[in-house]
């Protein structure tokens, strides 16, 4: 791997921590703030989703800064990276459920992204970090889509 390609690795791997962190924001919001029939499950899955995004921040970061970039780790550098938007306003857990799974789809774009980049620039262990987590997403999704049947 050139410097080249260790910089648009790293970029990509930037643009799946900056989705995560706001995941994480909004687990946590969404945990937090959840009431209704639903309430039990929903809060101990949105816990379980921060807790995970937590620990995939640091992986991911950590990523970077082996890839001889440095990680972004402000909320501004995230927003502005980010895929994932920011929810205003007190949602319906129904309403919860509904972005979390939009948000999981939209960082599954930015995964598959990422993965096809590593790929073409001959980055395995980017490559590999980035499916890991496609698949933990693609679970949660199948998770939350039977919840809203």
């Amino acid at each position: 791997m050139t410097v080249t390609s260790n910089k648009a690795c790293s970029d990509a791997v930037a643009r799946v921590l900056a989705d995560t962190y706001m995941l994480y924001m909004k687990a946590h919001n969404f945990h937090w703030n959840v009431e209704g029939p639903k309430f039990i499950s929903l809060h101990a899955m949105f816990e379980e989703q921060y807790t995970d995004l937590a620990a995939a921040m640091d992986d991911l970061a950590e990523r970077i800064r082996a890839l001889g970039e440095y990680a972004p780790g402000t909320h501004a550098q995230f927003a502005a990276l980010a895929s994932v938007t920011e929810t205003e306003g007190q949602l319906s857990a129904e309403d919860m459920l509904r972005e979390t799974v939009k948000d999981y789809e939209t960082i599954g774009e930015t995964l598959k992204a990422g993965i096809e980049l590593a790929d073409e620039q001959g980055d395995d262990v980017t490559s590999g970090m980035l499916a890991d987590r496609l698949e933990y997403h693609q679970k949660q999704l199948w998770m939350m889509r039977s919840l809203l049947k």
